[in-house]
């Protein structure tokens, strides 16, 4: 199979490549761990200072929580004014020395973070809530995340297969707006996809074991995991507080098998995590036979 490379705001990812870390920033009282909310300025600079000590590569900013699970949205006005707010102040405080990756679905939210300081667009809708979120990627030249939002269950097809039907669509509509594919990466959508049919702890967990599939896209892959509620409900920790072992386990699983980019709360716990997965996965892919 292709190698996976590509270059994502000035950072190498891919086969050839560390895997990479995203740390993850919310400025949204709501999001569903409290640890990660950062809501004065100087909670936000001691952040990231800890994650660039830890070698995390990108930061991910949230205005507006995106938990399938919660009814807590908000109006696009606060979302706006909290991640502009975080852009600018991490970009007058930090310089270029991070690529910020901007999380919302709304095209107004990624522009004016774009213009604020942000580099890569981060779409967990799959580019299906806001038509018009492709245009600004292509017009600003942004890196695009697109997340697999399966529309719905089919019964007898594995779930990595469903999701990588929702990724090939979510691609095409990037692609025919005009995105350039090689600034494209790839998310296999944990946590975002529930159905009746298939309890949602199980979905992701087999979507994990079966990650190296999404390979056939030719994009990086990145995958999230940090906290999220399967972990709870495998490990019976309902505070989102007490799942980082549960974490680093699943991120262990997800370099393993493929990912490119681990999207992380705790980059520091997770960076030798990566390193001793991403060691192994080299080796079994080096010696194949003794």
């Amino acid at each position: 199979m292709a190698q996976i490379d590509a270059v994502i705001a000035g950072v190498r990812v891919g086969d050839n490549s560390p895997v990479r870390l995203m740390g993850v920033v919310n400025v949204s009282p709501e999001s569903f761990y409290k640890g990660s909310v950062k809501a004065s300025e100087g909670e936000l600079i001691r952040t990231v200072e800890a994650f660039l000590k830890s070698n995390t590569d990108f930061l991910d900013i949230g205005g507006r929580s995106t938990a399938p699970y919660l009814k807590t949205d908000v109006p696009l006005e606060v979302e706006l004014e909290r991640v502009v707010w975080a852009v600018k102040l991490v970009r007058d405080v930090f310089g270029d020395k991070i690529p910020i990756v901007v999380d919302t679905t709304r095209s107004r939210v990624a522009e004016e973070a774009l213009r604020a300081g942000a580099n890569i667009i981060n779409d967990v809708s799959g580019l299906r809530e806001d038509p018009r979120m492709a245009t600004v990627a292509r017009d600003y030249g942004a890196p695009l995340i697109v997340v697999a939002r399966v529309p719905s269950y089919k019964r007898g097809v594995s779930p990595i297969d469903q999701v990588i039907e929702a990724v090939k669509d979510s691609l095409s509509r990037a692609v025919d707006s005009g995105v350039d594919e090689k600034a494209i990466v790839v998310d296999p959508g944990i946590g975002f996809n529930r159905f009746q049919e298939l309890p949602w702890y199980v979905w992701d967990s087999m979507v994990l074991a079966e990650l190296e599939k999404m390979r056939a896209l030719g994009r990086p892959i990145l995958v999230g995991v940090s906290r999220k509620s399967f972990i709870g409900e495998v490990t019976g920790r309902r505070d989102p507080a007490e799942r980082l072992y549960g974490s680093l386990g699943a991120t262990a699983i997800a370099v393993y098998n493929g990912a490119h980019i681990v999207r992380t709360h705790d980059p520091a716990e997770t960076l030798d995590v990566v390193k001793v997965a991403s060691f192994i996965r080299r080796l079994k892919s080096q010696y194949t036979s003794w």
